[in-house]
């Protein structure tokens, strides 16, 4: 913000690294959870492991988690003053 950046700005630069990160590990776990799936569903009678709406709903259900848990702290970046921050490093 010292060098011109605005409340919006600092949201979507933090908000930007979250989601890489959120992305990077959807991209390793839902294959993942794939693998678990056809795992649990030879050892469970009945089972059917490759359930798309319940594993949509989990993707949502962590997309959804993942953003509050962000948010907050992207919000509160955001309301640092400039000459606060200077400060302190």
């Amino acid at each position: 913000m010292a060098l011109g950046a605005n409340r919006g700005d600092i949201l979507a630069l933090v908000l930007r690294g979250a989601f890489a990160l959120i992305a990077f590990g959807l991209i390793i776990g839902v294959p993942l959870t794939f693998a678990a799936g056809r795992f649990l569903g030879s050892q469970l009678y009945s089972m059917n492991p490759y359930n798309p709406v319940v594993s949509l709903i989990a993707v949502v259900a962590l997309a959804l988690s993942a953003l509050a848990a962000s948010l907050i702290p992207a919000f509160r970046a955001s309301l640092i003053s400039p000459l606060e921050a200077l400060r302190v490093e």
